[in-house]
């Protein structure tokens, strides 16, 4: 065990919905088709509940970002949203200034709906767009068209939220280079604060992994890289974790306390949290994964404490997603780990170049992370 006691990370919030109109065939999420109607209010009462009986886990502390994932979470009528937010709010203290960011899909995203989500407290909107193709999007299985993807984020622009993303995929099936770059071009044109751009991998339990697709190679999806980091780039874009670029001030902050290995509270069905205490344990929650056993009032699935052989791990895993240089000093408040347990993988990590090594910092390299899986296997534990 650490002897070292911990110092307590920021803290946030992760709320599940696990509903789609319909399971797209690339999607390894915990999602559920929708049969008949969402069971909003019922929904909602049992999140608040999962979170009342997380909350002395919290140590005390209020919440600093809220993300509420799915599933679709624009199938929660506006009055759900109100209700879950006023929930959470007079359950845990939440920062005046907290982002809370909803997943929403163009399809599902009405005018009068987001205003009411805006009003329930939600101020940064993640637009699930993936392609601005009518063909690839049929392909992908999303219920969308081009015109509705551009017509959200017009939305999202007038509503003056604090920020809003379009997500985006790459390496789709039979997707070109030109497709690619124009995709980014249309995404770019609109001007999003945010722009998550995922490369498409095929997920075991998927359609596409039973009946798996053409995707461009390894040469083409370098190609679709490189040149999209260009225009990101030239357009002002700043790529500041791997598949994520923003404005200069608009970087995910909900997602910067997931790399920089901070602890989250995960509510709902199948979602994961991570809870740092003062007396040096690290918990893992996860929680019912199926709506039918999560709205029988059976919220916790399993828990599990970090060992210690596993935190470095852990934590390089999440640090070096991000382009930013890690302060040493973290590893040692965040696993409390002396530096020197993992000496010789950095020595290792040093000498082959994936990293630097400042006083204060390290910073991973342009070769670290062409050979990020390789970089982080050095810290994997001994099995």
């Amino acid at each position: 065990m650490p002897s070292n006691a911990l110092r307590l990370p920021p803290l946030s919030l992760y709320i599940h919905i696990p509903w789609c109109v319909q399971k797209c065939p690339y999607c390894d999420f915990n999602s559920h088709a929708l049969k008949g109607e969402v069971p909003h209010r019922e929904y909602v009462d049992h999140l608040l509940a999962d979170l009342s009986a997380d909350l002395p886990l919290t140590s005390g502390r209020g919440v600093s970002t809220i993300f509420i994932g799915g599933g679709t979470p624009s199938l929660l009528s506006a009055d759900a949203m109100q209700a879950l937010l006023d929930g959470v709010r007079a359950r845990i203290p939440v920062a005046a200034d907290a982002e809370i960011t909803m997943e929403a899909n163009p399809g599902t995203v009405e005018a009068d709906r987001f205003s009411g989500y805006q009003q329930a407290g939600v101020n940064r909107i993640s637009i699930g767009v993936q392609s601005f193709s009518a063909e690839k999007l049929t392909r992908l299985g999303r219920i969308h068209g081009p015109e509705e993807a551009r017509r959200a984020a017009r939305l999202a622009t007038g509503l003056g939220l604090r920020s809003f993303n379009l997500d985006l995929m790459h390496g789709l099936p039979d997707q070109s280079l030109e497709e690619a770059l124009d995709d980014l071009r249309q995404a770019i044109a609109l001007n999003p604060p945010h722009l998550s751009w995922y490369q498409l991998t095929i997920e075991p339990n998927t359609l596409f992994s039973s009946r798996p697709p053409v995707l461009p190679d390894d040469d083409a999806l370098w190609d679709i890289f490189q040149q999209g980091h260009a225009l990101l780039s030239a357009a002002g874009y700043q790529q500041y974790e791997t598949s994520a670029y923003a404005k200069p001030g608009y970087q995910c902050q909900h997602n910067l306390n997931y790399w920089r290995f901070g602890d989250y509270l995960g509510i709902g069905c199948g979602a994961h949290g991570k809870l740092t205490f003062s007396d040096g344990r690290i918990l893992r929650t996860i929680k019912t994964k199926h709506p039918r056993g999560f709205m029988r009032g059976d919220y916790m699935a399993r828990q599990y404490d970090v060992c210690a052989e596993e935190r470095p791990f852990e934590f390089f895993m999440n640090r070096f997603r991000l382009l930013e240089a890690a302060p040493r000093a973290d590893f040692c408040h965040y696993t409390g780990l002396a530096e020197s347990v993992i000496r010789p993988q950095l020595d290792e990590a040093l000498a082959k170049g994936y990293l630097i090594e400042t006083p204060e910092h390290w910073q991973i390299t342009e070769k670290g992370k062409l050979f990020l899986n390789s970089l982080l296997e050095l810290f994997l534990a001994d099995e």
